[in-house]
């Protein structure tokens, strides 16, 4: 429809459209609802299988990489995301060479293998 046919359009012929078009719309909407719970039911039970059967490999024991001078028992590895600490310790223009942990003959890194 062009917009000269809106404008012409009696008051009574646009709410029988606005009708139409709302009934159509409804229709279609609950029937894309459906779909979409059925595929999510589909994938719901996909996923909760494929995680029951799969289980996480075991990693070894990382010890630990950089220590707080100001309090030894706080220690951190080097893995995931930097302690509060660490990251005073580095705004105050420490290095994290001056944070490694001195390692003694007997206490060797183990390697993975």
């Amino acid at each position: 429809m062009d917009n000269d046919d809106w404008t012409s359009a009696s008051t009574a012929e646009l709410w029988r459209l606005y009708d139409e078009v709302t009934a159509v719309l409804s229709r279609r909407m609950t029937a894309e609802k459906a779909k979409l719970e059925e595929r999510l039911r589909r994938l719901e039970g996909r996923t909760e299988g494929q995680y029951e059967q799969r289980t996480r490999r075991p990693y070894p024991p990382v010890l630990p990489k950089y220590q707080n001078p100001k309090n030894p028992s706080e220690t951190w590895s080097g893995r995931g995301k930097q302690p509060r600490w660490l990251k005073a310790q580095l705004r105050a223009g420490k290095k994290l060479n001056d944070l490694l942990i001195d390692r003694k003959s007997g206490q060797r890194r183990r390697r993975a293998g």
